[in-house]
């Protein structure tokens, strides 16, 4: 049976040598691809297909949360988190997201095939070098609440959003929002994280993965 595979990430390259090493394979079919989270949702919609390998740190729209949408609309597509990011609050996010792999990017070449046939048949699907410490990780990550479980996910796109540089009304027009809304919910989520101004916002999403460092 041909399995349909989507692939979002913001690397070009990553994402030609993915769509190579699995058309290799006669039973995958790489149907789509997008560079950001919000233009993959679109393009997902569409193509529904039957797994998406995912990046973490993209872009307007991260993939974790991202994922989350997959999942509210398209709960059959079985979607696998590739990141560098080995720590367990990203872990847990993901999981939590309805991700049902996670794959470190180091690791993909060798073990995304693996992975996709795992998911397609309903399996979780995680990196060898994460499998084995991952039960005390994300029993500690339970317990130890992440910061973004205190955010809406309207709250963490105009987090996302800002801290790529976005002006309110710039926000607002992605959002259909108004520009006193998008302040109103900035000002909610910088007072939820405990930061006081841009800078602690950015590092924040630097340091969670939110947007990649420059």
């Amino acid at each position: 049976m041909l399995i349909t595979v989507y692939l979002v990430d913001d690397h070009r390259i990553l994402r030609e040598g993915l769509r190579i090493l699995l058309e290799l394979k006669g039973d995958i079919r790489v149907v789509g691809e997008a560079e950001d989270g919000r233009k993959a949702l679109d393009g997902i919609l569409k193509a529904k297909p039957d797994v998406v390998l995912m990046d973490i740190t993209m872009p307007e729209l991260n993939g974790i949360d991202a994922t989350q949408n997959i999942m509210l609309k398209l709960p059959g597509t079985k979607v696998i988190i590739l990141s560098v990011h080995s720590d367990s609050e990203h872990i847990y996010r993901a999981f939590q997201a309805g991700a049902k792999g996670y794959l470190l990017k180091e690791s993909a070449g060798d073990e995304v095939v693996k992975a996709v046939h795992a998911v397609y048949q309903d399996r979780q699907y995680i990196s060898q070098k994460l499998s084995d410490a991952l039960p005390l990780s994300y029993a500690r990550q339970r317990q130890e609440r992440s910061p973004f479980e205190l955010l809406s996910a309207r709250e963490r796109e105009v987090l996302q959003l800002t801290v790529q540089g976005a002006t309110s009304a710039v926000i607002a027009g992605k959002l259909a929002l108004s520009p006193k809304t998008v302040d109103t919910y900035r000002s909610r989520l910088m007072e939820k994280l405990g930061v006081q101004n841009l800078p602690e916002l950015v590092r924040f999403a630097i340091k969670h993965g939110l947007t990649p460092p420059e």
